[in-house]
């Protein structure tokens, strides 16, 4: 019989919710940085800010494979780069304008509403490539959590289609480069750590994000006599944004990916609290009843998820690593 009050245990507990605590801590935070620079501070550029995190997270993990070799690299055939790696940059760097270019029509609470949508969007994307498993008990959950989210959305008080439309489209890419992270890379084995994860995406990310970045903010930010930039301050952001990529990879590594979903329901009920309370941001009753039938909706989800995965028996020596997998290539970057 176990005891209650093992020191193994206690120990291994208060690891494990403080890695939670500290990826919740952090996610959050990154979002009302960013929605407080974007919104109210005077940076109203979402490819900038994003340019800014993806140049940071570039350097560093340069500065850490590269130059002080402190992290090996896996050195990636070109070809390979090319055609693995650089669609799930493109659409990372995507979901990351559109993802922060919704705070300057949003709500920070009505756009975590709006990504209960997420599972939504990775299972149907999925089951049309293949990487999900079609079934209608799911579909019936799906429904449960689209209709909960369309309440939420039709109680709304600061409605703003273009802002939602945005994050629809945001949520949608973010599904597509999850299914293609499955179809591309993680299928054929090559495992990446963080900062190797970093080393080779990051660069990606910058490079497509300076494409909108010359059409929509280049000119208007040359032009903008109210612009405000504290280096320092922007600083600080982009290292928030670095441990923020630190941290995913921490906690997924050190629990599950299915915990960090699970954390994710705690974090957005928390950010729908703190956008009231800092950014006073109204939220009717009608909304709150919406989101709370779509957050019953992804909790029975993650319920299923544990549920079928406690159901398969995996043979340690089988088991994947927890690194992140990516795919194999001969050592040219």
């Amino acid at each position: 019989m176990v005891k209650l009050m093992d020191p193994e245990l206690l120990q291994q507990a208060a690891i494990t919710y403080s890695y939670v605590f500290l990826w919740i801590g952090l996610s959050a935070g990154v979002i009302l940085f960013n929605k407080y620079l974007l919104s109210d501070y005077g940076f109203p550029y979402p490819v900038a800010l994003t340019m800014i995190h993806m140049g940071f997270c570039s350097i560093v993990a340069a500065l850490v494979v590269r130059v002080f070799k402190w992290i090996p690299s896996n050195n990636m055939e070109v070809e390979v780069y090319m055609r693995s790696v650089v669609p799930i940059g493109f659409l990372y760097a995507v979901v990351l304008w559109l993802g922060n270019t919704a705070y300057l029509y949003l709500s920070v609470s009505f756009i975590q509403m709006l990504k209960a949508l997420s599972p939504v969007s990775v299972f149907l994307v999925g089951s049309l490539a293949g990487t999900e498993i079609f079934t209608v008990a799911t579909l019936s959950n799906m429904i449960v959590v689209t209709v909960g989210v369309l309440i939420a959305s039709y109680g709304e008080i600061n409605f703003v289609i273009i802002g939602v439309v945005v994050q629809l489209a945001s949520i949608l890419c973010e599904s597509t480069r999850l299914t293609l992270v499955q179809i591309l890379l993680q299928r054929k084995g090559l495992k990446l750590n963080p900062f190797t994860t970093m080393y080779y995406i990051s660069p990606a990310c910058f490079a497509f994000l300076a494409i909108p970045f010359a059409i929509f903010e280049y000119e208007q930010m040359k032009q903008d006599s109210s612009l405000k930039f504290d280096l320092g301050l922007f600083t600080l952001n982009a290292c928030m944004a670095l441990a923020l990529n630190l941290a995913v990879f921490l906690l997924i590594g050190k629990t599950s990916a299915l915990s960090m979903n699970v954390a994710g329901v705690v974090k957005d009920w928390l950010l729908i609290g703190l956008s009231v309370w800092l950014f006073s941001a109204p939220v009717s009753s009608l909304s709150l009843e919406g989101y709370l039938l779509a957050f019953l909706g992804v909790c029975y989800y993650n319920y299923s998820k544990i549920k079928n995965a406690a159901g398969v028996k995996v043979d340690p020596k089988d088991a994947p690593s927890k690194d992140v997998l990516l795919e194999e290539g001969r050592p040219k970057l």
